[in-house]
């Protein structure tokens, strides 16, 4: 099987994986998130394992996944805002386990535990904020007494993979004149060009499907995904690089690891819920 075929297939799955546990039902996205959630930050620790740190990888998904549980609360409207506070003895208890640890460099596994937090568990909480208690596009299955709709992130994978797609085929046909050469040296601006013309133009169909925003909003949209997903990109790639790693892991044949398939949404999705929300 060819690489291509590998990744389409792959790809495919991926795709029906991601937009059916969105747009299933409530319950089927919460599944989905937490599922990429765990496998991100599982894969970052077992990363930096590679160096001889030793983050502690148990205490730190839980950590995530009681983030990721807290704000699904507080979105759906269960628990108020204070809830969050929480987080304050998850933190304390992070940082008490590591004294009982005898680390070589504890600092180092400290810093290494409480990143994968901020890089991964922080921006795939923010998910629920955008799902829940939204008007618009309903889920396939209906929650009784749940308000919920996938139309703002099923918009953005569509772009996100649209980016995807583009920077791929043009990049790989015309590719010539390389992006950031000391981080990715096989990343073109032919690639990044053809990746941001097509977001733009699979944003013009997005308004009728799903709503949310007007053309003009999903354009915007589309631009910030396409120039922060390749930032996304170009910082995992700086991580694998600094860390002597071609791939985040092989579960995924022909895409790598979690963090090969999501680097872009954990730098691209915060900042289209901040324009979301400061746009209104």
């Amino acid at each position: 099987m060819t690489n291509f075929v590998r990744r389409t297939v792959t790809g495919a799955f991926i795709v029906i994986f991601i937009l059916g546990g969105l747009w299933l039902h409530p319950v089927s996205f919460f599944i989905v998130v937490a599922v990429m959630l765990a496998g991100t930050q599982h894969e970052y620790y077992l990363m930096v394992r590679g160096t001889g740190v030793r983050p502690q990888m148990v205490t730190g998904i839980i950590s995530g996944f009681i983030l990721y549980v807290t704000s699904t609360l507080i979105a759906v409207g269960w628990l108020p805002i204070k809830g969050f506070l929480v987080l304050i003895p998850v933190v304390v208890t992070v940082m008490t386990v590591e004294l009982f640890r005898k680390e070589e460099k504890p600092f180092d596994s400290l810093a290494h535990t409480l990143f994968s937090i901020l890089y991964t568990a922080v921006p795939l909480s923010m998910f629920p904020f955008a799902a829940f208690n939204h008007t618009g596009i309903g889920p396939l299955i209906q929650m009784e007494g749940i308000e919920f709709s996938p139309g703002i992130l099923t918009g953005f994978f569509l772009l996100l993979w649209a980016n995807d797609t583009g920077a791929y085929l043009v990049g790989s046909a015309l590719g010539r004149h390389p992006l950031f050469e000391r981080i990715s040296p096989r990343k073109s601006w032919e690639g990044f060009v053809g990746g941001l013309v097509l977001t733009l133009i699979v944003a013009q169909l997005l308004p009728g499907w799903f709503g949310v925003t007007g053309t003009a909003g999903w354009m915007i949209i589309a631009f910030i995904v396409s120039v922060a997903g390749t930032l996304g990109d170009l910082l995992e790639s700086m991580l694998k690089r600094s860390l002597g790693l071609k791939d985040s892991g092989t579960v995924m044949p022909g895409h790598g690891g979690f963090l090969d398939r999501f680097d872009s949404v954990v730098v691209a999705f915060p900042l289209v819920y901040l324009y979301l929300t400061l746009a209104g």
